[in-house]
C-alpha cells in the first residue's frame, strides 16, 4: 500500500470516527428531548450527571424535581421511598458500564488523531504521561478541598459550576483534553524547533501542572484549619506501593520473564500505579487509626464496596478486628494488573505500538489516578 492510499484510509477511519460520534450525540439529545422523563431524568441524569451533580453541590444526594435537580443534605432516604429520583455522589454498576464503553470509544478516537500526526509508536512515550495521571488525582483533592472549604466558611479556588470539571468521572476528560493540548503544542513547537523533544516537552508541562497543585493543597494546609497534613499517609502508600511493584518485578523476572519481556519498566509503572490504588485504598479503609489519622473514608466504587462487604461476611470477626476487610482489594489489583502486563508481549507492541500505547495509559490512568486522589486527601486531610 502506497502512503497516499494509507493516508486516504486513515482519513478515512478518522472521518467515519467523527461521524459516528456526532450520530450518537444527536440521537441522545433526540431521544432525551422526546422522552425528557425516561431518557434524561430516569437514565443520564440518574446515572451520569446527577451524581456529579451532588457531588459538586458537596450534597449526600439529588433529587430531580419538576422545577430541575435539588442537592438534598439530609432526607435521602426518605426521598427513595417516596419514589423520588434520586442520585447519589460515586459511581454505579450502570454508570461504570457506560465510563467503560465511552474509554473505549474515546481510545479509537485518539488512536486515529495519532495516526494522524504520525506520533506516539514510540512506547517510551508513557513516561511523559505520567505526570498527567498523577496531576488527575491531585485535582480531585482540590474539589474535595472546595467542600472542606465552603464547610468552614472559606472562599474555594474553584466554585460550582467549574468545580464539576475536576469531579469524578469528568475529570477524567478535563485531563484528556489538558494532556493532548500539551502533547500537540509541544509537538508544534518541535517541529518549528522551539524544542528539541515534544516527550520532554509534554512531560515538563505535566510536572509543572502537578507541582502547582500540590503547591495550591500544600498552601491551604498551612492557611486554614479546615486542611491538615499527614504525611504518614503518603510515605506509607508510596512505600508499600513500591516495595510490592518492585517486589513483583523481581519475582517475573526470576520465576517467569516473559511477564516483563514486552514492557520493561513500563509494565513495572503500570503494577506500581494499581498498587498506588490499592494501598491507599487499604489504609484509607483500616489503617488511618494506626497512622493517627482521625478521619474516616468510605469506598465510592461498587466494586469495592463488594470486596470489602463479602470479606466481612466471610472472614471471621476476631481475624477482621486485626486486618480489616479490604486487603483482598489490593491483591486483586495487583493480579489484574500482572495479567495486563504480561499480555503486552514483545510481539503486540511491535506490531501495533500505538495501540499498544493507549491501552497501556489507560490501565494505568484507572489505577494511578484514583490512587492518588486517596492517598493525597488522606494526606492533606480533605
Amino acid at each position: 500500500m502506497s502512503a497516499f492510499e494509507s493516508l486516504q484510509e486513515e482519513s478515512g477511519a478518522a472521518r467515519l470516527w467523527v461521524g459516528s460520534l456526532l450520530s450518537i450525540v444527536v440521537f441522545v439529545a433526540g431521544a432525551a428531548m422526546a422522552m425528557p422523563t425516561r431518557i434524561w431524568d430516569r437514565f443520564l441524569w440518574h446515572y451520569f450527571w446527577g451524581p456529579v451533580y451532588a457531588d459538586a453541590k458537596a450534597a449526600s444526594c439529588a433529587v430531580m424535581t419538576n422545577s430541575g435537580p435539588e442537592p438534598l443534605y439530609q432526607g435521602c432516604e426518605a426521598a427513595i421511598e417516596r419514589g423520588a429520583i434520586v442520585a447519589e455522589p460515586g459511581y454505579t454498576v450502570v454508570s461504570e458500564i457506560g465510563y467503560m464503553l465511552i474509554l473505549v470509544y474515546m481510545l479509537v478516537g485518539v488512536y486515529l488523531l495519532l495516526e494522524r500526526l504520525d506520533i506516539a509508536d514510540d512506547p517510551n512515550l508513557y513516561f511523559a504521561f505520567v505526570p498527567f495521571m498523577l496531576l488527575g488525582g491531585a485535582l480531585r483533592v482540590v474539589e474535595d478541598g472546595t467542600d472542606r472549604a465552603i464547610d468552614a466558611g472559606v472562599t474555594p479556588l474553584v466554585e460550582y459550576p467549574l468545580n464539576s470539571l475536576i469531579i469524578s468521572p469528568i475529570i477524567y476528560g478535563t485531563v484528556f483534553l489538558v494532556t493532548l493540548v500539551s502533547l500537540v503544542g509541544c509537538l508544534a513547537l518541535q517541529r518549528c524547533g522551539y524544542i528539541e523533544n515534544y516527550y520532554r516537552g509534554t512531560s515538563g508541562v505535566g510536572v509543572t501542572l502537578v507541582v502547582g497543585t500540590l503547591a495550591y493543597l500544600m498552601l491551604g494546609t498551612l492557611s486554614y484549619e479546615y486542611s491538615t497534613l499527614y504525611p504518614s499517609v503518603l510515605l506509607s502508600t508510596v512505600g508499600i506501593a513500591s516495595g510490592l511493584s518492585v517486589g513483583l518485578y523481581i519475582l517475573f523476572e526470576k520465576y517467569a520473564p516473559e511477564v516483563n519481556a514486552g514492557t520493561s519498566y513500563i509494565g513495572l509503572l503500570v503494577i506500581w500505579g494499581h498498587a498506588i490504588d490499592g494501598v491507599a485504598n487499604v489504609i484509607l479503609a483500616d489503617w488511618l487509626d494506626a497512622l493517627s489519622v482521625p478521619l474516616t473514608y468510605y469506598p465510592k466504587h461498587p466494586a469495592n464496596a463488594f470486596i470489602i462487604d463479602t470479606t466481612e461476611s466471610l472472614q471471621a470477626a476476631s481475624l477482621t478486628a486485626v486486618i480489616g476487610t479490604s486487603w483482598p482489594f489490593l491483591f486483586v489489583k495487583l493480579g489484574v494488573a500482572s495479567a495486563v502486563v504480561w499480555l503486552f508481549n514483545d510481539q503486540f507492541l511491535e506490531e501495533s505500538p500505538r495501540y499498544g500505547l493507549l491501552l497501556l495509559v489507560a490501565v494505568t490512568a484507572v489505577g494511578l489516578g484514583p490512587g492518588t486522589r486517596d492517598m493525597l486527601r488522606a494526606t492533606f486531610g480533605i
